[in-house]
């Protein structure tokens, strides 16, 4: 059985989905993958430990206050190669950004690869099941490109420009260019 909650926030409506131990899955709602990879039934019910602890978590990361990823229990549902991205992303430091290049690098290395596309690196970082907390809103493309965020890209930069990014040098990509 899995359980969820509402938060409202500056990008709209976040459902919040928990295990009742660790959080699996926190979307904007009707961004892309919405609920992706759930399949139980999802009971609301707002009095569960981890969703309080994760709607103070947004609490504080809304109002600037920079929370910390270890305060949380995660449990993203996902590949290992997926994983393997998203504990990258979470050793993305507030307000910095990083590539889709980069974390390929990293990646090719922890699995003992020659290299890695940045394709398949955007994949796994738009699958993201644990939006914001896991802060796949922090990857750009290699020249500054603003592509690829699942909750769309205006929800991105609102993020960004929250966590106080220099969003000068970045772009909204032209459809078909990265």
């Amino acid at each position: 059985m899995l359980y969820k909650t509402n938060y409202q926030s500056m990008l709209g409506n976040i459902v919040i989905v928990s295990d009742k131990e660790n959080l699996i899955g926190l979307w904007i709602e009707g961004q892309k993958y919405f609920l992706a990879n759930i399949k139980e039934n999802i009971v609301e019910k707002d009095d569960i430990p981890i969703l309080q602890e994760t709607k103070r978590w947004l609490d504080d990361y809304f109002t600037g206050q920079k929370p910390n990823i270890s305060d949380l229990k995660l449990s993203p549902r996902g590949t290992e190669f997926r994983k393997i991205v998203w504990q990258i992303l979470c050793e993305i430091p507030y307000g910095q950004l990083t590539t889709y290049g980069d974390i390929a690098k990293k990646v090719a290395k922890i699995m003992n690869k020659e290299s890695m596309s940045a394709q398949a690196i955007g994949g796994a970082v738009g699958h993201n099941p644990i939006s914001i907390i896991i802060p796949c809103h922090r990857v750009v493309g290699s020249q500054g490109s603003l592509t690829g965020y699942a909750g769309g890209i205006d929800k991105k930069m609102k993020l960004l420009e929250l966590e106080g990014v220099d969003m000068q040098k970045l772009f909204i990509p032209v459809k078909g260019t990265v």
